[in-house]
């Protein structure tokens, strides 16, 4: 378990917990299982400057971007790139293999560069509105429930029966390494903390979470069964664009549904 924890924090953060003694594909599978834990501290290391910026006098605006940008700063932009390689690659409209191929290029595409400003922006644009709304509770329901329930999308992504677009790289080691039982417990259970934490904090926003936290999980799901028919599985960059996509959804669908 140890090793998965570093497994987990060294992969999807640049929080220095040092390096697992061995990965095995039971390792990776414990990893993804944590990963809706390291959401929740992305998502409150984010959470805590915004509303820390507010406090001291910032714009809500300028709050939002800096909770935005702490994010993908404290992932390296992982998801961010693997979002805008697969909109290089739907958009190219190859066959798998080239659209592949597109994906793997360095360089980011006009459908990654036009993608990532959309996505990103829409995210700013919810989470100023939380801050604003109220900022010591629906904002942190939101940006910090939107951290959870995206990484608990990747531990879905990795359940069995999910298969790898290629022999190698990331989506090859973690593709079908999460039990079933342990994927349906880790998004369940992202689910109803979330909910309960929503439920507490003023029970007007318990239908309004669970929706928008279901309908994220269904909106990241979709996207990665239409990406797998697309590149013929799963690959890392497809498992950075439903991180994205869920998290996106989840602000949205909340930023909609809120009284």
């Amino acid at each position: 378990m140890t090793d998965a924890v570093r497994l987990a924090f060294g992969t999807l953060s640049v929080i220095p917990l040092g390096h697992p003694a061995t990965v095995t594909r039971g390792t990776w599978g414990r990893a993804l299982t944590l990963a809706p834990f390291v959401g929740a501290v992305l998502g409150l290391a984010g959470w805590l400057l915004a509303v820390g910026l507010t406090q001291i006098g910032a714009a809500p605006l300028l709050a939002g971007v800096a909770g935005v940008a702490t994010l993908a700063l404290l992932t390296r932009g992982l998801h961010l790139d693997g979002l805008a390689d697969v909109a290089d690659g739907l958009g190219s409209g190859r066959p798998p293999l080239a659209a592949r191929d597109v994906m793997r290029r360095s360089d980011i595409g006009p459908f990654g560069v036009v993608t990532l400003v959309l996505v990103l922006l829409a995210q700013v644009a919810v989470v100023t509105q939380l801050l604003t709304v109220r900022p010591f509770t629906i904002s942190a329901i939101g940006l910090v429930g939107a951290a959870v329930l995206s990484r608990a999308a990747l531990t879905w992504c990795g359940r069995r029966g999910v298969s790898a677009a290629d022999s190698e790289g990331l989506g090859a080691q973690v593709a079908g390494s999460v039990a079933t039982p342990s994927a349906v417990v880790a998004v369940g259970s992202s689910i109803v903390l979330l909910t309960s934490w929503a439920l507490v904090v003023d029970p007007r926003l318990t239908v309004p979470v669970a929706a928008s936290a279901l309908s994220a999980l269904l909106a990241g799901e979709a996207w990665r069964r239409h990406c797998s028919r697309r590149f013929g599985g799963i690959t890392g960059d497809v498992l950075g664009s439903v991180e994205q996509v869920t998290f996106t959804s989840y602000l949205l669908v909340l930023a909609v549904l809120l009284p």
